[in-house]
């Protein structure tokens, strides 16, 4: 897979729900304090990891400490204000027990924990008393935005850029990007940028052409 350009850093704007059309508010509530314990679960691309980066974003821009962590990077939380946890299922055994003592620590304190799994918590494979704190807030699954659905929001960002991109140029993005759509909206913006450097329409060769270009570096 290529990439032809960074993603846009996630924001809560940013995130498209579609059929997720709860998730605004939701995560509004939880910035708020609403929610000490929110739990999101989902397939791969349905705006897990954006949504944790993006709350995080939000609460750092409010004076707020927050954690954006995955995985073993579980060392030395501290009292966070906000800690998100990406793939909390995959987590070792020293990292369950480090996540584990945080969610104690973020009681006591006030603080909020916003963790993401690919399965609901009654199948994370954690140790228990863990599970079940997870558990104990509020759970939400994600659902992967729908193709045409994909595809919609593809076209209005691509339309504020003032392009207007065939069905061919979609097909092509959508079969040889990372289909994740930040990813394919990064590769809008390199197509664009890349019609403006060389002074040429965007059509399907100009497309490959970036392809061939970004390959070879």
């Amino acid at each position: 897979m290529l990439e032809l350009a960074p993603a846009p850093e996630p924001t809560l704007d940013n995130f498209h729900p579609g059929g997720n059309a709860t998730i605004p508010d939701l995560m509004s509530a939880t910035l708020g304090g609403s929610h000490p314990v929110l739990y999101l679960w989902g397939l791969p691309g349905s705006g897990k990891s954006h949504l944790l980066r993006a709350a995080t974003g939000a609460a750092r821009s409010r004076g707020l400490k927050a954690l954006y962590l995955q995985t073993e990077n579980l060392a030395a939380i501290g009292e966070p204000d906000l800690l998100t946890v990406d793939d909390v299922d995959a987590l070792s055994a020293t990292a369950q027990i480090a996540l584990f003592d945080a969610f104690n620590r973020m009681r006591a304190t006030g603080g909020v924990i916003v963790a993401s799994g690919a399965v609901p918590p009654t199948d994370l494979r954690l140790r228990e008393d863990l599970r079940t704190r997870i558990a104990s807030g509020v759970v939400t699954q994600l659902h992967p935005l729908s193709e045409d659905e994909k595809r919609a929001v593809l076209t209005a960002h691509a339309i504020q850029l003032g392009l207007e991109l065939g069905p061919e140029i979609l097909d092509t993005l959508i079969a040889r990007f990372a289909r994740d759509l930040g990813s394919l909206i990064a590769a809008i913006n390199a197509l664009d940028r890349h019609s403006l450097r060389t002074k040429r329409p965007i059509t399907l060769p100009l497309l490959r052409e970036l392809m061939r270009v970004k390959a070879g570096e």
